[in-house]
């Protein structure tokens, strides 16, 4: 029997859970927000050939294929390009970047060297310690690529929040959340691009407070969590992402509590090698 694309999407997802944001939790809380499935195996599926997948696509009445329901495809080649998406060994085998509508979810070359940010005065006695974090968090990703510099901006501080034109986001202090800290991806609007840290939380952690930011800073940069992958056996999301590497279970975008194999969050030389691919030395 062939198989649809869009049942196979959701073959290949694992029974994916959607999570409202993404972010960064802790051990204990894991499951819980990021709809992880302790144990779960990865499903597996027959994968059609182009031409079954061609023959089995739905063509509409102006000449366009539609996959996933709803999503008109117009050329040949295009459609080509989406059945290798979907079903590519590589896409199961293969750090990852988020896509939106089949394209990369990123900076371009000259918003990269320049992504300035805000510390919030609201951190009161904190703020030194997250002003660090978020330098230190920073140097890790620009530390692997020339291409990505995160500026830090005091003169905004005051009035550090996302309405804050002058700078691209904004970090801010939450309390009691069910996570540490909270990021946002490139095709997020200026409303969400802020990075929400959990002050009850961030101090106590046994990940250091860098590694955590760096995190999140690698979400900003367009890069997904690296369990979503099916290799991780645990705590899928989707498919809308791309391969940049090899799976990498200690990856920085890893969670160690999702069959992770790095205890602290630690930034591994394929993390490094994913980054270049994606913006460049």
């Amino acid at each position: 029997m062939t198989i649809s694309p869009r049942k196979m999407s959701r073959s290949l997802a694992v029974l994916a859970v959607a999570i409202g944001g993404i972010g960064i939790v802790a051990p204990s809380v894991a499951s819980a927000v990021d709809g992880g499935r302790d144990g779960a195996a990865p499903v597996t599926a027959k994968v059609p050939t182009y031409d079954e997948f061609y023959k089995s696509t739905y063509r509409d009445a102006d000449g366009q294929w539609i996959v996933d329901g709803d999503m008109p495809i117009s050329s040949g080649a295009a459609l080509k390009a989406f059945y290798g998406n979907v079903f590519s060994k590589t896409q199961s085998q293969r750090l990852i970047v988020n896509q939106v509508n089949g394209r990369d979810d990123v900076w371009s070359a000259r918003q990269a060297r320049n992504l300035t940010y805000c510390v919030s005065d609201k951190f009161g006695s904190d703020k030194q310690t997250v002003i660090d974090a978020m330098e230190g968090g920073g140097q890790i990703w620009s530390d692997a690529t020339s291409a990505i510099r995160f500026v830090y901006v005091p003169a905004q501080d005051k009035s550090c929040n996302t309405r804050n034109t002058k700078v691209v986001f904004s970090v801010e202090p939450v309390s009691y959340a069910s996570y540490i800290a909270r990021s946002f991806f490139p095709s997020s609007p200026k409303s969400q691009r802020n990075i929400l840290i959990n002050m009850n939380q961030f101090g106590s952690s046994s990940w250091p407070v860098n590694n955590i930011l760096a995190h999140e800073m690698g979400h900003i940069l367009g890069l997904r969590h690296e369990h979503t992958r099916p290799e991780a056996g645990t705590c899928f999301e989707d498919n809308n992402w791309r391969p940049l590497t090899p799976y990498d279970s200690s990856s920085i975008m890893h969670y160690p509590q999702c069959n992770g194999t790095s205890s602290d969050l630690s930034f591994t030389e394929t993390d490094g090698e994913g980054i270049r691919t994606l913006y460049g030395e």
